[in-house]
């Protein structure tokens, strides 16, 4: 299980030959590959169903839901709760005209509140969000949000979250520019079980691989957990092994890693 941004997919968003290659006959040697990925269904479904063509679930929404793109359903899902609306609203207030929102609800990503870091990363995923009010969204359906912005006005809504008051939900930074807010308990080890579960393959060896802090969990889990050299100096810490950084084929090195065991 891989990790995409950061990890699988190369710093312009392209999964290399070698990889893909590798991948394919991991799978023909009987080998289970798949994704555990932060993006929700509309950005993840160009990767995984028309370049990767996988023929299992993936974990979606860091951990929040296990989805089917062969059946087009979720398999398990985690939904956040009431109080992430008020989240959102609360911290829109304290940095006013500072701060992107995106809710991504099942299959609809909506965007309440939006900068130019939002704006670059739906153009970037070449997604068309669900423009309306905050208090307009559906209720229900809410398996986590993302707060995009410059990493600086990042690191002070961490600071503002840590503080206190916004403990009713797991918090997680997946990338400079990006802070999520996840249903309680809930990360990629979380969905990475609930995926065993479902395929009854608690007696398969594990691997997992990633590269950001919202990757540590799964990584940690696995029975081999592997990071990139371009990852985080934490994550390296947490990983049994350590291969090529993304843009080299850290995929196809892991797999030929595996084969050797």
């Amino acid at each position: 299980m891989t990790d995409l941004d950061g990890t699988l997919l190369t710093d312009d968003k392209r999964i290399l030959d070698k990889d893909i290659s590798a991948i394919t006959r991991f799978r023909e040697g009987g080998g289970i590959f798949t994704a555990a990925t932060g993006r929700g269904y509309a950005m993840a479904r160009r990767i995984v169903e028309d370049v990767l063509h996988l023929n299992v679930p993936s974990v979606l929404f860091n951990g929040a839901g296990v989805f089917d793109f062969k059946q087009n359903k979720f398999l398990w899902q985690c939904e956040i709760g009431a109080m992430a609306r008020e989240y959102i609203r609360r911290l829109n207030a304290m940095f006013p005209q500072k701060l992107g929102f995106e809710v991504l609800h099942e299959q609809t990503v909506f965007v309440p509140f939006i900068n130019q870091t939002e704006q670059e990363h739906l153009e970037m995923e070449s997604v068309i969000p669900d423009r309306r009010q905050l208090d307009d969204i559906p209720e229900s359906g809410w398996l986590k949000f993302v707060i995009a912005a410059e990493p600086s006005d990042l690191d002070e809504v961490q600071k503002t979250v840590e503080n206190g008051g916004f403990e009713e939900a797991q918090w997680v930074r997946s990338a400079p520019h990006y802070f999520e807010c996840l249903p309680r308990g809930v990360d990629k080890s979380r969905g990475f079980a609930e995926l065993i579960r479902i395929l009854g393959a608690e007696d398969r060896f594990s691997v997992a691989a990633g590269d950001y802090m919202n990757d540590t969990a799964m990584i940690q889990k696995a029975d081999l957990g592997v990071a990139v050299a371009s990852a985080q100096e934490s994550v390296k810490q947490a990983a049994d092994l350590i291969v090529c950084d993304n843009n080299s084929g850290a995929i196809a090195e892991i797999i030929d890693h595996i084969e050797k065991l």
